[in-house]
């Protein structure tokens, strides 16, 4: 049974880079039947806070993915909380020394300070001496009856640290270059490579997938596994994500919350599909996936070992082409909230007024890549005079001939019939010819008086769906306007 987790720090919110992890995990264990657990990493307490739990949570479930086990639901290896698991890996660490696989370290900070700046002094890196490991009982039982404090080194053996990555394939790592490390410190707080791999034990995680920036962590966590006498889980290190200067993605290459995307118009379902194909591939050309279709085509294999570059044009294509994927009524209820807090809302929208809406939704869903700029592009059908661009208008309402024109087109739509595009085409088209000007002309003045601005959708599909009165209001309402200078 695949059984796989996402374990995040609370130390800041879902980002892009933790997300496409979690959605690697998630991926695996839903195409295998397996088992998806949260756990969150919160054991360093300075820089973890509730508020930043809460941020990855609701990061995760915007993006749709479900947790088998976890803090909020619970499962049969509670607790998920990593700071509740302390004595868990104060006991582990503890049995360690008593096998002789780790040592009591009594060094001081600035002792190894002190030691580390000589070594650098000599042009050389310092690595730990192994100092406690040569103490004598005597001198061990005086900082014992002194109360020094002491942490807890994990004894590296000789030779080479081996493991398969299903990414990168073999690896080894010279146990030569690897110092006797903390696994516990002398405050009796337990160091990363301890906690994760007792934990990873404890709830019988089989395969890990996780960043490349991980890879140098694997050697101490394998070593780890086998002073438990545990098979190591599976690893494979996914490659990071970097910005379009091919410099890892951070702030300055714009939004990495997770939530600021949602905040800015994309659906989730077209992050999923961006985030799944960065450093992922199906094996052939194919690019838009709905949940379960990544589901049914993600494998490790597809992985790729070079990094992947965070596209910002390329997300706003796919987050166009899952608005456009949308049924109208879909669209709507994604919408709702939007609309409420722009002021746009009414209730008749989901009542006697909901055809109309949704084939207002019908036409403008192609021209838009965001929710946001959907929401703008509806603000001329749901207010009742929306604002006039002023560049608009002056480039093509600043004719006192084309305003007169405007309100001659407003009494001829009074009387045309059927109000549909054909005949309003046609009637826009026969006032422009008897007044001498272009139809094109009377067009664009048309559009501005009518939306407010330059361009919009199809005009004649547009001013079908504002209906007659109002068409013929905004048309007259020209009349006396005055163009900024």
């Amino acid at each position: 049974m695949v059984r796989v987790r996402f374990a995040p720090s609370p130390t800041g919110y879902l980002h892009v880079g933790g997300a496409r992890t979690a959605l690697f995990n998630w991926l695996y264990a839903r195409r295998h039947g397996g088992t998806f657990v949260l756990r969150i990493e919160d054991t360093d307490a300075e820089r973890s806070s509730w508020d930043m739990v809460a941020g990855i949570v609701d990061g995760l479930r915007w993006l749709g993915l479900d947790w088998d086990e976890g803090p909020d639901v619970g499962g049969p290896h509670a607790p998920y909380f990593q700071s509740q698991r302390l004595d868990r890996h104060r006991e582990l660490a503890e049995r360690l020394v008593r096998d002789g696989r780790a040592y009591y370290c009594y060094c001081t900070a600035d002792e190894m300070q002190r030691k580390r700046a000589d070594a650098e002094g000599r042009g050389e890196t310092w690595t730990y001496d192994r100092t406690c490991e040569r103490r004598s009982a005597d001198e061990i039982a005086a900082l014992e009856a002194s109360g020094t404090p002491r942490a807890i080194r994990f004894r590296v053996p000789p030779g080479e640290t081996p493991f398969t990555d299903l990414v990168h394939g073999p690896i080894a790592f010279d146990n030569a270059n690897l110092e006797d490390f903390v696994i516990l410190r002398s405050d009796r707080q337990p160091t990363y490579h301890l906690s994760v791999v007792a934990d990873d034990i404890d709830m019988a995680i089989t395969h890990v997938v996780r960043g490349d920036d991980h890879i140098s962590n694997t050697p101490k966590q394998v070593l780890l596994y086998q002073a438990f006498g545990v098979t190591p889980p599976a690893f494979a290190h996914v490659p990071l994500i970097l910005g379009p200067d091919k410099k890892r993605l951070s702030k300055r290459h714009g939004a990495t919350s997770v939530m600021e995307y949602h905040r800015l118009g994309y659906l989730p379902e077209a992050m999923v599909n961006f985030l799944a194909l960065l450093g992922w591939s199906p094996g052939n050309d194919r690019e838009l996936f709905s949940r379960d279709e990544l589901v049914a085509a993600f494998t490790l294999e597809g992985i790729s070992g070079g990094n992947a570059v965070f596209n910002p044009e390329k997300l706003d294509w796919f987050n166009q082409q899952h608005i456009a994927r949308l049924s109208s009524a879909a669209l709507l209820a994604r919408l709702e909230t939007r609309l409420e807090d722009a002021g746009l809302w009414t209730d008749d929208l989901a009542t006697t007024r909901v055809g109309w809406i949704l084939s207002v939704l019908d036409l403008l869903k192609p021209r838009v890549k965001k929710l946001d700029q959907l929401l703008d592009e509806l603000r001329p059908f749901l207010v009742d005079d929306p604002e006039i661009d002023p560049s608009a208008a002056q480039k093509y309402l600043s004719s006192g001939e084309v305003r007169s024109l405007l309100d001659t087109l407003a009494s001829a739509l009074e009387t045309v019939e059927p109000f549909g595009e054909a005949t309003i085409e046609a009637t826009l088209r026969a006032t422009a010819e008897r007044a001498g000007v272009k139809a094109a002309a009377l067009i664009h003045a048309t559009r501005v008086a009518v939306t407010g601005r330059a361009v919009s959708a199809g005009l004649f599909q547009v001013l079908v769906l504002l209906g007659r009165e109002c068409v013929v209001r905004r048309l007259r309402r020209i009349l006396n306007y005055t163009p900024a200078a």
